[in-house]
Parts: C-alpha cells; structure tokens; sequence
C-alpha cells in the first residue's frame, strides 16, 4: 500500500497556556475550557498534616500548650495556631484537598484566613471543586 503523499517528518503542536507560580513553583495554567488533571499542593498537604499532628500531641498531653509546642517546634504561636484551624475544615474538604481537587487557584495563605468553623457553612471552600 502507497500513500499519495509522504509524512512529515516533524509536526508541530501549539498549546496555548501561561507559566504562574505557585508556592515558589512555576506551573502551566491551561486557557478556559481545557481539560487538566489537578495536582495536589503539597504545601497545603503539609500544613493539614502538622495541623492534625499538633492537634494530637496538645490532646495527648505530650506538651500543654500551644506556646510551649511552638517553641518545640521553633516557630510563632501566631502562626502554628492559624494552621492548627486546619483541623476544623469540614472532611469533604480535607479529602478534597489529599486528592488534589482543590480550587486551582486555592493557596495556604487563602486556607488559613478566617473561616466559619460549621462545616455547613464552609461551602464556598467546595464552590470551584470538580
């Protein structure tokens, strides 16, 4: 069998998409419309697992304190409290967040403002979850 016309030999491809950091990170933002399989941000992966480890170790009486497990831990008060508000998110939203099916534009930082502690008033933190 013959074809009419010989293959290229090279074929070119043109994806539009954007290079944007995310946590220190560069990664490929895809235009609207494209399908993309979400990776997980293992910054806030990291930050739900210290959160439900210093839940642990202040509810089994290892340390007393938040300001004493902070000091263990070499870090501020402040800051280790506000990523211990983590182990309030409601479980549909942890899940979502292990699986990587948070809002692709979510952060730490988004994560650790203020939040309702009800977990059917945190909806909007599912709002853009696929």
């Amino acid at each position: 069998m013959t074809r009419a016309t010989p293959a290229p030999e090279t074929v070119t491809v043109h994806v539009p998409f954007r290079l944007v950091k995310r946590g220190g990170r560069k990664e490929m933002q895809m235009p609207d419309g494209a399908s993309c399989q979400r990776k997980m941000d293992n910054t806030l992966i990291k930050a739900l697992a210290r959160a439900f480890r210093w839940k642990r170790m202040l509810e089994s009486g290892e340390f007393a304190t938040i300001a004493e497990l902070a000091e263990h831990e070499g870090i501020a008060p402040s800051y280790m409290t506000r990523v211990m508000r983590l182990t309030l998110l409601a479980p549909e939203t942890v899940e979502a967040i292990v699986e990587g099916q948070q809002p692709p534009d979510a952060k730490l930082a988004d994560f650790l403002e203020p939040f309702p502690v009800e977990w059917v008033a945190q909806p909007w933190l599912l709002a853009d979850l696929s």
